[in-house]
């Protein structure tokens, strides 16, 4: 974070035209730290957590369970090299993110399955066959 830049340097014409909110973040750490979004939805059968993550390849995912957690990361490292004359510009790039989830005890860890499509990971976690949900059951009166 570089606050010097927050109020100081910045002149207030900069901060009326583009708004300080934005000048503000520019330079907050938590501006440069990304996470994807995710959605979770739940159905009688399964949970399924949906990350959104274009540009990201199913070979950079790694998924694991350890403690009843589930938890979704990528790690990329990118490089580039540029060699002329009289310079040589080198330029490198990090990125990851991880997330944890806590699982129920319902959840089968066996089939939990995960697919890669069009930008979107899906995690598709079944619950147990007794966690399920039952159709009603009509009890006749006797």
């Amino acid at each position: 974070m570089l606050p010097v830049l927050k109020n100081r340097f910045v002149p207030s014409l900069w901060d009326e035209f583009f708004g300080k909110n934005n000048v503000n973040r520019f330079f907050d750490s938590e501006f440069a730290d990304t996470m994807p979004a995710v959605n979770i939805r739940e159905d009688g059968d399964s949970f399924n957590i949906e990350v959104a993550a274009p540009g990201i390849d199913k070979k950079d995912f790694n998924i694991k369970i350890e403690n009843n957690v589930l938890s979704i990361s990528t790690e990329q490292k990118a490089e580039k090299e540029e060699k002329k004359d009289t310079y040589i510009r080198k330029e490198f790039n990090y990125f990851g993110f991880q997330r944890s989830f806590a699982l129920p005890e319902s959840v089968d860890h066996e089939k939990i399955k995960a697919n890669h499509k069009d930008g979107v990971l899906v995690v598709s976690i079944p619950k147990k066959e007794e966690a399920k949900e039952k159709p009603p059951k009509t009890i006749k009166i006797s």
